[in-house]
Formats: structure tokens, sequence, C-alpha cells
């Protein structure tokens, strides 16, 4: 039998206060509910809910590399940070370049039944930037593709980026672009400036990011394009996205969660668990990230999760893996970014942890508000829960976290799925149960 939930004395985003019965995978009912039999009741007082979170930029790894992550780690995670969707990058191995790769990704994330798994679809074949990957062929998939990257490389090739933005305007599509310029970042180690120096680490400049950006844009500008810019960290960037952004020309942006929290500065520790791509930037970034995801030049917030074997990051800085794992952590550092410094309410932080995502992929069924009629994807999270961020906050399969030992504000409590609860009370459900829930609720679907 179905699950249902009555949530009590929740604060909605807006901070007003109100009861949500969750029923038949939708919020049947809003407001003050007295008549709660046949369902079980979740106690929300001091809680906020909000709309379920979406990830556009997740590394869920499968197939291929299942000692990092697997599809159900992977979504278990998602579940533990308040995700209810996820959007699968493209360089697993096989390479997500084909409609029979992504069709089985999202099969797979339906069968684990703890997030939607929308795959993205890789722009060129194999990653390897050399021709164009199945792109229609994955846009009409049963995955229904419609966000394509080679994220972990750049779109290099400027008359391959030029025919995807072309390409995709067929079906409603998006490039979203890793933006590297690789000869300006051979060898580089971390951002570039006078701490690179003085650690003798090789640089990563911000203009290898900020070019690739421009050119992007102008690009997209010239065919009429859709363009996602991954991970943006540099304020050079913001600056030009913000130029375009008044040009008219159709882009969007994403910034991470450690690019909003973390500097440079943790470098000097040569602690493997801080060496990511793009790498920490200097504080004068950070600044720049937050006022420029404030104003809405930067869309949205994505994790960029990129989970790693203990062996890939426990070693020598040089031969570490780039990566960070950011989905159980991500509403809690942009609580600590952009909510406790004022830059952002409860509401903004809907927008860009779910509405505006979903908006980006045109992922149906998520991101909408809560309102009866909506979708029951709905997230628990109790603002006043500080505490040291541990390894029992971690639900993946890695554990290459940088804020482990940190103190960060808040915790999710509670995680609803298309009406059933995929976390509560702050525990995962057992798999078993949660894959049982989502097979139910594909038979009440049709």
């Amino acid at each position: 039998m179905a699950e249902r939930f009555v949530i009590t004395g929740s604060t909605l985003p807006s901070g007003e206060r109100a009861d949500l019965r969750l029923e038949g995978g939708v919020i049947a009912e809003m407001g003050s509910i007295a008549d709660a039999a046949g369902a079980t009741i979740v106690d929300a007082d001091g809680l906020i809910a909000l709309p379920g979170l979406v990830d556009l930029h997740t590394h869920l790894r499968e197939p291929g590399y299942e000692q990092s992550e697997t599809v159900l780690t992977g979504t278990q995670a998602a579940a533990a940070g308040g995700f209810t969707a996820v959007f699968a990058m493209a360089n697993t191995f096989p390479v997500a370049d084909t409609a029979g790769v992504v069709e089985q990704e999202a099969s797979l994330g339906r069968a684990a039944g703890y997030a939607t798994v929308q795959p993205i679809g890789a722009v060129t074949a194999g990653l390897k930037g050399e021709q164009l990957a199945e792109l229609g062929a994955m846009a009409r998939s049963r995955a229904n593709v419609r966000v394509f990257s080679d994220d972990g490389s750049c779109v290099f090739d400027p008359l391959l980026m030029r025919r995807a933005l072309e390409y995709v305007k067929a079906f409603d599509g998006v490039i979203a672009q890793h933006a590297q310029e690789p000869r300006l970042t051979e060898g580089a180690q971390m951002n570039e400036g006078a701490l690179s120096g003085e650690l003798g680490l090789a640089g990563w400049p911000a203009v290898a990011e900020e070019s690739i950006i421009a050119r992007d844009v102008l690009l997209a500008e010239h065919v009429g394009g859709r363009l996602h810019v991954c991970h943006v960290s540099t304020a050079g960037s913001v600056e030009v996205i913000r130029w375009a952004k008044a040009r008219g020309i159709d882009v969007t942006a994403e910034v991470t969660p450690h690019h909003l929290l973390l500097t440079e500065d943790l470098v000097a520790s040569y602690d493997p668990r801080y060496k990511v791509n793009p790498p920490l930037r200097r504080a004068e970034d950070v600044e720049a990230l937050r006022a420029a995801l404030a104003d809405g030049t930067l869309d949205i917030v994505a994790t960029d999760h990129a989970p790693h074997p203990v062996e890939a990051k426990e070693s020598e800085w040089d031969a570490a893996a780039n990566g960070m794992v950011g989905l159980e952590s991500a509403l809690s550092v942009v609580h600590a970014a952009v909510v406790e410094t004022g830059l952002l309410d409860w509401a903004d932080v809907a927008r860009v942890l779910s509405a505006a995502p979903a908006r980006i992929g045109r992922l149906a069924g998520h991101g909408q508000a809560l309102a009866v009629g909506a979708p029951a994807e709905v997230v628990l999270y109790d603002p006043a829960a500080a505490s040291d961020f541990a390894l029992d906050r971690l639900a993946g399969r890695s554990v290459n976290s940088p804020y482990l030992g940190r103190r960060l504000p808040g915790r999710v409590l509670a995680t609803f799925h298309a009406g059933y609860a995929t976390m509560l009370d702050g525990a995962i459900r057992p798999a078993d149960e949660v894959a049982r829930l989502a097979a139910e609720r594909e038979v009440e679907r049709g």
C-alpha cells in the first residue's frame, strides 16, 4: 500500500507555516490539516520545507567506476542531502554517448528509487573532442536527454562547439561546457597566483576559464543556441556572463558549494581533499561568486559531486585525483555561505537549488513550488542543527569530502520523492523498502 504522510507545522520558503498532506504522489492538501487518519504524521515544527532539490551536475560513476560510486549509492547520497533529482554526467565507462548507455542509467535510477536520475549525454564521441556524439538519438531515447556535456574535458574545438550548439536547438537542448583552455592549464595543480608560487605548484590561471566562456557566449549568440557554463569559479567569469546576459545571449551558469565557501588558502595544507577542478580560488573570487548568485548572474548551485576511492585521494598532492563529494553537504554549505551572510533567503534557496536547475535541464515533475497538486517532492531541513560535519553524514560510497570536521549549519531530516520517504528522522531508508515503493509508484503511474 502506498505511503501517505501529513507533515505538520513546517515553515515554507515564504516564511508561512503550513501542514502538508502527501498522498498519491502529490501534495494533496496544505494549510491547517485536522484529519491525519491513515497517514504517518511527521512533526516539522521548526523545520523548513523546501521543494525537492535538483542537482544539474552529479558524477554517479556507473557504469565503469563502481568502486567510486554507483547509481544506487549516489542517489542514496542525494536523498541524504535533500535531492530528489540528479543529472548524471557522461564521463562513465563506457561513456554516455549513445542511447543505450543513457537509457541504462535512467533505468538504474528508476529501479533504485531514491531520486530521479536524468542522464547527461556526451557532446563528443568518447569525450575525445573529435566528432559529435549521437545527440539526436539520445534526445529521442527513453532517457529524453536534453543536457549534453563533456565535463571533465572542455569542448575546445570552436567548430565542434558551434555545431553542437546548433544541433541541440532542434529539441531545445543545452550544451553544458567545462570551461578550461587546455594549453593554459597543462600540469596545473591549483589556482595560479602568489600562493601557487610560494607552494611550488603549477598554476591554473583564471583566464583559462574566462577565455573559453567568452568564446562560447559569442558562439551561442551567433547560432542562437543554449549554453550552460559549469562550475564558474572566478570573478572575471562572472563579469563575462553578466555582459552576455545583458546582451540577451541565452546563457545560464552554475556555481558549486565549495567555490562559495572554500578558498585557495586551504591548499597550503597539501591535503588532497582540497584538490578540485577548477581549483579553489582567491577570497575575492568567492565574494564575487556569492554576489553573482544573489543578483542572478549565476543561476544555480550545482554540486559537481565527484566521488573517488580512498587510494585516489590519500596520496601526495600531485598524484591525487581532482574532485570532492558534495551531495550530502550542499544545503548546509549554501546555508553557511549565502543564507547566514544575508545574501539569500529560503525562497532564493528553493530557486537556485530546485526550480532553476529543473528549468535549465527541462526536467518535468521537479522544481515546482510547494502547492496543492504539485508533485510530492519535498525536503525537510532543520536550520538550527549546527554540527561538525562527520562521516555519518555521508551516505555514498566515497568519503572525499572537504568538510569533514568542519562546523556547518543545519541538517536534512527527511526527503520525500514521488510521495514516499527516502529519508526519515535523519536516516536513509533501506534499499529494499525504497525499491519496493518506487516499483509501486511506477505501477500507479501506469
